[in-house]
């Protein structure tokens, strides 16, 4: 094949390490297993890059709640928007905007907005997210 091709597609590699900007009206949506409205941002796990955490954008709509959940992995939520209650395991402390809440790995948690907007938080996940490491504890 073409040797320059080869060049060419290692180059926009090395770029892709340099600097990687994503936005998050671009990022698909999905109903995650906790019933978060999720978009993945960023993960080694589907983009080239030089991290061991994913990192997803996550809004709850008022009046909802995830459900109980755990992961094998840490977490922290970072509150973008919006305030809400966090529970942990059997602790239960209301969260606002510019909070930011460490959830030990394997740890029972879910998040209920008792505002009027959309609750919007960051999810960092250590390490990265995958499905196998969620366990749902509620239908």
């Amino acid at each position: 094949s073409n040797p320059m091709k080869y060049k060419q597609h290692a180059l926009n590699k090395v770029l892709l390490n340099v600097m990687l900007i994503k936005d998050v009206e671009e990022c698909k949506e999905i109903i995650a297993e906790d019933r978060s409205i999720l978009k993945e941002l960023l993960s080694p796990l589907k983009d080239d890059v030089a991290i061991t955490y994913s990192i997803a954008y996550a809004k709850v709509k008022p009046g909802k709640t995830t459900r109980l959940h755990r992961l094998k992995a840490t977490e922290i939520y970072y509150i973008l928007h919006g305030k809400g209650e966090m529970r942990i395991n059997d602790e239960v402390m209301e969260i606002r905007k510019n909070q930011l809440i460490y959830i030990p790995p394997n740890a029972i948690q879910q998040i209920r907005n008792i505002g009027k907007d959309d609750l919007i938080f960051l999810c960092i996940v250590e390490p990265a997210w995958k499905p196998e490491n969620e366990e749902i504890l509620e239908e």
